[in-house]
C-alpha cells in the first residue's frame, strides 16, 4: 500500500495567512487547513510596515500544531505576495521591520527614477515588467534617496518568502519567481541586472544565490527544531510569488491555454518558454514574471472584484446582509449592457466612494446612471467580462500558440455568473477551478522536489484528477459582440474627456 506523503505549505497574503497540510497518494491530493491568522499592516511615523516576526511566530505555531498531531511532514514551502523585502545586517540580525508596498514613500519615486536615472523604455527593455510605483526597484530608490539607515547598512536584501525561509534554515537564497516581481531581473538571463542594481548603489552580492522553484534551501535549524518539536525537515523554495504557485496549479492538459487568476484583482496571462518584450507589450503594459521550470508568466493585471467589494461596503445594511448569490442573482434580472465602464480606469483605483465613481463615469460618458445595487452589480459584471474580452484578444495576438481554453482559478472560480459572462464575452471555453490554487501549487512543487512527480505536466494531471472543474461554453455571441462595440466607444469618450481635461 502506498504511503501518503505529507507537505506543509505557508500561504501568506497581504491581509491574512494560513498554514496548510497537503497529502498526496494514488495520483490525487487533498488539503487540510492547520492555522489561519491576520497579516497586519502597521502604520507608524508616517510609514507602513510588515511585522515579519509575527509571521515567523505564526509559522512556528503551525509547525508546533503539526508536531502535536504527530504528523510526519516531508518538507515545508512558503509563498507570499510580491515586491517587498527584508534588510539583514552584518551581524545576521534584521534591520527594522520591512516596509510595506503601500508605503507612501514610493508615490513619486517611480517618476523621479525614470526621469533622472534610467528611462522608462530602457527599464522595460531589460525587465519586461509593467510599471507600478511599489515595485522593488522604486522602493529601493526611494530608500536610497531618503538615506534610509537600514538600506545603508544592509548586508543582505531578502524578498519576504526568502527571508522567512532564512529565519527557518539560516540559509540565504533569492528565489526566481519572487525576484522577478522586483523589476530588477532580466528574464532572458534569469538573473538580477547589474546595471539596474548599480543605479541603486547596490551590488549583486547583496542578494542571495538565485534558485529555481523546487530547490531545497536547507533544513530547520536546531533552534527551530527545538521550538517546534520537529526534526531536520527540509525547507523548499517553491514558487515564492503566490501567483507563480497559483499558475503552477492550473490543471491544463497542454500549453494551449490562458489563465485568469480571479479575485479582488484579476491576472490574465499565458505561460511561455521565453519572455515577450517588444514595443507592443510595452505599449499595452504587459508584464513578464518568472514561472516554474524556467517558463515566463506573460500577463496583465486587471481590476477584478475590487469594484464589487468596495461598493458592497457602501450599500445599506439590508443589502450587505444578502448573500453574494442573492445579490448577484438580482443583478441578473437587470437589463444588460445599459451601463458600461472601463474597470481599469484610474478613477476606480482608490475613490472616496466607488458607487459615486461608477455613477460619475457613466454620467461623463453619456450613459444611463445605475442607481440600485442590482444595477451597479450588473454594470460591474458586464464591464469586467468585456475588459476580459479585450485583454484576451490581445493575449491571442501575443501567444505563440492557439489558445483553446481559459482556466479561471482562485476565489473567482466560484462566481458562476461572471464565469459564464467571461465565456460569452471572450468566445472561449472557460474551465473554472480550483479555488485553492496557490496552496496547491506550493504543495505540488514540494512534491516535485521530493521526487513524487517529474514535471509540471504530471503535477497538473494530479490536480485535474483531484478537483472537479466547471465548464462554461459561450452563449449569446451576437449580443456580446454588440456590447463590446459599445464598450470600445465608451472608452473612446472617456479618453477624449481625460485628454480635454
Amino acid at each position: 500500500m502506498e504511503t501518503k506523503k505529507c507537505f506543509f505549505a505557508v500561504d501568506l497574503g497581504a491581509t491574512s495567512g494560513r498554514t496548510i497540510i497537503g497529502h498526496i497518494a494514488g495520483g490525487r491530493f487533498d488539503l487540510e487547513e492547520i492555522t489561519r491568522f491576520p497579516n497586519n499592516l502597521i502604520e507608524q511615523g508616517g510609514h507602513y510596515y510588515w511585522d515579519i516576526y509575527a509571521l515567523y511566530f505564526e509559522i512556528i505555531r503551525g509547525l508546533k500544531e503539526v508536531a502535536k498531531r504527530g504528523l510526519s511532514i516531508t518538507s515545508i514551502g512558503i509563498d507570499t505576495w510580491g515586491v517587498d523585502f527584508v534588510f539583514v545586517g552584518a551581524d545576521g540580525a534584521i534591520l527594522r521591520a520591512p516596509r510595506a508596498y503601500r508605503d507612501p514613500i514610493t508615490f513619486d519615486a517611480m517618476d523621479d527614477y525614470l526621469k533622472h536615472v534610467i528611462s522608462r523604455k530602457e527599464v522595460y527593455d531589460i525587465t519586461g515588467i509593467q510599471f507600478m510605483n511599489f515595485n522593488s526597484i522604486f522602493q529601493l530608490y526611494a530608500m536610497k534617496r531618503e538615506q534610509n539607515t537600514a538600506f545603508m547598512q544592509a548586508q543582505k536584501i531578502l524578498f519576504v518568502p526568502d527571508a522567512l525561509s532564512w529565519m527557518l534554515t539560516g540559509n540565504e537564497v533569492c528565489e526566481y519567481t519572487i525576484a522577478s516581481t522586483s523589476q530588477l531581473l532580466d528574464p532572458r538571463t534569469k538573473q538580477l541586472d547589474e546595471r539596474l542594481l548599480a543605479s541603486l548603489g547596490l551590488s549583486r552580492s547583496k542578494f542571495g544565490k538565485m534558485v529555481q522553484p523546487g530547490t531545497c534551501i536547507g533544513v530547520l535549524t536546531d533552534e527551530v527544531q527545538r521550538l517546534t518539536g520537529l526534526g531536520p525537515v527540509p525547507v523548499i523554495a517553491v514558487a515564492g510569488h503566490d501567483t507563480g504557485s497559483a499558475v503552477a496549479a492550473v490543471p491544463a492538459k497542454d500549453e494551449k491555454f490562458a489563465y485568469l487568476s480571479s479575485g479582488t484583482w484579476s491576472l490574465m496571462g499565458i505561460e511561455t518558454k521565453d519572455a515577450i518584450i517588444n514595443d507592443l507589450s510595452y505599449e499595452r503594459n504587459f508584464t513578464n514574471e518568472g514561472g516554474v521550470e524556467g517558463t515566463t508568466r506573460f500577463l496583465k493585471n486587471i481590476c477584478g472584484m475590487w469594484l464589487y467589494e468596495r461598493c458592497r461596503l457602501e450599500w445599506p445594511e439590508e443589502v450587505r446582509r444578502l448573500s453574494h448569490p442573492e445579490l448577484q442573482g438580482s443583478a441578473m434580472q437587470v437589463e444588460p449592457f445599459r451601463s458600461i465602464i472601463n474597470p481599469d480606469d484610474q478613477v476606480f483605483a482608490a475613490p472616496a466612494s466607488m458607487i459615486g465613481a461608477i455613477q460619475q463615469y457613466c454620467l461623463n460618458t453619456n450613459q444611463y446612471v445605475p442607481e440600485t445595487p442590482a444595477e451597479i452589480c450588473r454594470c460591474i459584471f458586464d464591464s469586467l467580462a468585456l475588459r476580459y474580452r479585450q485583454v484576451f484578444q490581445w493575449m491571442k495576438e501575443f501567444a505563440p500558440f492557439r489558445l483553446e481554453a481559459l482556466h479561471v482559478i482562485g476565489g473567482g472560480s466560484l462566481n458562476k455568473y461572471l464565469n459564464q459572462f467571461t465565456a460569452n464575452s471572450t468566445g472561449a471555453t472557460v474551465l473554472a477551478g480550483p479555488q485553492e490554487c496557490t496552496a496547491i501549487g506550493n504543495i505540488m512543487l514540494q512534491a516535485k522536489s521530493a521526487g513524487l512527480v517529474s514535471d509540471i505536466w504530471q503535477m497538473r494531471q494530479i490536480i485535474a484528477n483531484s478537483v472537479d472543474l466547471v465548464r462554461y461554453e459561450p452563449e449569446d455571441q451576437e449580443a456580446w459582440a454588440k456590447a463590446y462595440d459599445k464598450y470600445l466607444s465608451v472608452l473612446q469618450v472617456a479618453e477624449a474627456r481625460t485628454q480635454k481635461g
